[in-house]
């Protein structure tokens, strides 16, 4: 089969504006970025505010291995899917993050025949979404180490600078850094980066629901603590118009199609594993006024994105799904049953059954939210007939609904028994409700999400994090919702501990305060906010022929 770049090479694209009428946008909303490529203009709401909600699908999946499971191409797939059954439909995904595209992941644009497209762009700059919210970032590192410097006004303690600078890129070195050193340079202290998809500005840039609520999110970012340890904000810093004023164009969401024509929003892009891990409030609830059905997705395996999306980002949007597409595949089931990553192309029926229980969790998992759900197998080249009926009798035996996916191989088509099982669920009245409510502290919450999604049997925390809780319960930020920051690969907090592990604590080492996001962040593990590339990084493979054309990314 073609590689990923040669497949989206040769697909000829529709003019954005067709895509747009597709989606029933007025012209007058679109903003063009080139033939193929639109912002979308939020004076689109005050159209289409009156109109009802479409049915929001989540796409999510069981812990991956380390190249993942193909959870976006599903996604894409499903989308074509259900436009070739002729239902009205809208993609609503997150945007690529340089980090994996130049590391090891690779892009995040799907793959096969079931890619979002033009391929290249979004998956390097795109519209400058990320660059905007790495610039507003920057600012206020850049203002806060000025204010130092002009005198301090506000009594920062240069030691509880809690903010950091950050990129868009996977970089070790940057993770702790010295600056201000030298004759003029500031105030020397000690500093460090995160990956920009990992920063509160994108938490923030991907909760807001308009310009307003933009602006209230990044004017009460808690950014420092004075000498007498009392929390200093963006607004007290006077940064908020400034910082807003760089992420204007950046809250429009960027409008895009599939191989196939159907038209996708692409807006926003935390990680799941460090973040939040779903696209933007804004392109989401666009969407959902738009269409009949809209899907979407959340980062890495269900007991972080899912659980994310359920809890933190439905509450905050005044959104229900109604369906959830739980993807799996047969290597990561033998990953989880034992087999070694470099043998997951070998037949093994025996480590499936003893790898089915991380599928049998996330499962579990799911229906504590009481939303409706179908497993989905990502079919590879290297499965068996034998290791597929053994995944569909499975779920038959245990009365989970079942459908193969073969997006990657046959596009919309390879999609369609996925796409009417999305539908018949859909059809049910929609029960969903948040395990964690408003009134639980943030102890409780992350006890109450250790136990039911991780399986844990408690929590243990840190002297220092209960020190911050205590400091969170002083300032009055006990009760904000939990982002828990943990390893994408196992249920637990251990990477090595796959399959579902039973008997174990997840131990909370730290909280970070966001405030602008609404959410503390619980940090567990060796979880790095800055990642690092591996020996052979991707960015090793692409290049540029003479005519300019990009090759490599996968």
């Amino acid at each position: 089969m073609k590689k990923d770049y040669e497949i989206a090479d040769e697909t000829v694209l529709e003019n954005i504006d067709i895509i747009a009428k597709k989606a029933k946008i007025n012209s007058e909303y679109v903003e063009h970025y080139g033939k193929y490529k639109a912002k979308i203009s939020l004076d689109i709401h005050q159209r289409i505010n009156g109109n009802s909600n479409g049915k929001l699908i989540l796409v999510t999946a069981i812990n991956p291995t380390k190249a993942g499971e193909g959870k976006t191409t599903t996604t894409v797939g499903l989308v074509d899917g259900l436009a070739s059954l002729n239902k009205d439909v809208i993609g609503a995904l997150r945007e690529p993050s340089l980090g994996p595209v130049f590391g090891m992941k690779g892009g995040a644009a799907g793959g096969g025949y079931a890619q979002v497209v033009p391929m290249e762009d979004i998956n390097l700059h795109f519209n400058g979404d990320i660059h905007a919210i790495t610039a507003a970032n920057n600012l206020i590192s850049a203002l806060v180490d000025n204010h130092l410097f002009q005198g301090n006004e506000l009594n920062i303690n240069p030691e509880k600078i809690t903010w950091k600078r950050c990129m868009d890129m996977n970089d070790r070195a940057l993770r702790q850094i010295e600056i201000g050193r030298g004759k003029n340079n500031g105030v020397e202290r000690l500093d460090g980066f995160d990956i920009t998809v990992a920063s509160e500005v994108m938490a923030v840039f991907c909760l807001a629901r308009d310009y307003v609520d933009l602006k209230e999110r990044i004017g009460r970012m808690v950014i420092a603590y004075t000498m007498t340890d009392e929390p200093v904000s963006v607004d007290q810093l006077g940064a908020t118009g400034a910082v807003c004023a760089l992420l204007v164009n950046a809250l429009k969401p960027n409008l895009v199609q599939t191989l196939e024509k159907s038209p996708v929003l692409i807006h926003g892009g935390p990680f799941a594993n460090i973040a939040h891990g779903c696209n933007s409030v804004i392109a989401t609830t666009m969407a959902l006024k738009l269409a009949d059905y809209v899907v979407t997705e959340a980062g890495f395996g269900a007991d972080l994105g899912a659980e994310k999306f359920l809890d933190i980002k439905c509450p905050a949007a005044g959104i229900k799904p109604s369906a959830v597409v739980l993807v799996a595949t047969i290597r990561a089931l033998k990953l989880h049953g034992g087999v070694a990553y470099d043998n997951l192309g070998e037949a093994n029926t025996e480590a499936l059954s003893a790898g089915i229980e991380n599928l049998e969790k996330h499962l579990e998992s799911i229906a504590a939210y009481h939303v409706p759900c179908v497993v989905s197998l990502n079919v590879f080249h290297t499965d068996t007939p034998d290791e597929i009926r053994f995944i569909k009798q499975w779920c038959l035996d245990h009365d989970v609904k079942f459908a193969l996916c073969e997006a990657y191989a046959k596009g919309g088509l390879g999609a369609q028994d996925l796409a009417n099982s999305v539908i018949e669920l859909c059809q049910s009245e929609i029960t969903y409700s948040p395990i964690v409510t408003p009134g639980m502290d943030v102890l409780a919450k992350i006890e109450t999400i250790a136990r039911t999604i991780y399986g844990a049997d408690g929590v243990e925390y840190s002297d220092d994090a209960l020190a911050q809780f205590e400091k969170l319960k002083r300032d009055g930020f006990d009760h904000l919702a939990v982002c828990i920051a943990k390893t994408q690969y196992s249920l637990s907090d251990d990477a090595k501990r796959l399959g579902r592990p039973r008997g174990f604590v997840l131990h909370v080492k730290r909280l970070k305060l966001s405030a602008g996001a609404g959410f503390v962040v619980a940090m567990t593990g060796t979880i790095m906010t800055m990642p690092g590339l591996p020996k052979h990084p991707a960015a090793l493979d692409i290049t540029i022929d003479r005519q300019g054309k990009i090759s490599g990314i996968f």
